[in-house]
């Protein structure tokens, strides 16, 4: 019977039983800054987080439920860099995009939960890059 297993493997009969798993579901996340040349300030990315995050990310949003159930205030660098309950200083590792919270959850394939910003458009690619460069810079203050 071994014969017949080993005969059916070196004629390739089983090459067919290879499952099909299709493309990636997200391109691949590399950390090197997309435009070295050019350092992205933080009140770019503060304008990035008004736009898509402080409707429910800041103590003054009408109904702040990203911080009663994240407990992440993102209206601010201090607040932002002390993250929240799940991601904690993981929210922003500087230099590391890929392994930043915040970059990952507004990515078409999160870590946990829900991509952000839940029940709304995502990000764009200009802003992505924003904060995916900001993050790779060392996510300065300045």
């Amino acid at each position: 019977m071994r014969w017949l297993v080993a005969a059916a493997l070196l004629a390739g009969c089983l090459d067919d039983l290879a499952p099909e798993v299709g493309p990636p579901l997200a391109p691949r996340c590399l950390d090197e800054d997309s435009d070295p040349a050019t350092a992205v300030p933080f009140s770019h990315v503060e304008e990035v987080l008004e736009e898509y995050c402080l409707g429910c990310h800041s103590p003054t949003a009408e109904h702040p439920l990203g911080i009663e159930i994240g407990g992440l205030d993102l209206s601010s660098y201090a607040s932002l860099r002390a993250g929240g309950v799940r991601g904690g200083a993981s929210i922003v590792v500087p230099g590391r995009p890929c392994e930043s919270v915040i970059f990952l959850k507004v990515g078409p394939a999160p870590p946990f939960g829900s991509r952000m910003p839940f029940g709304f458009p995502p990000l764009d690619d200009e802003d992505l890059e924003v904060l995916h460069d900001w993050i790779a810079e060392g996510a300065r203050a300045d």
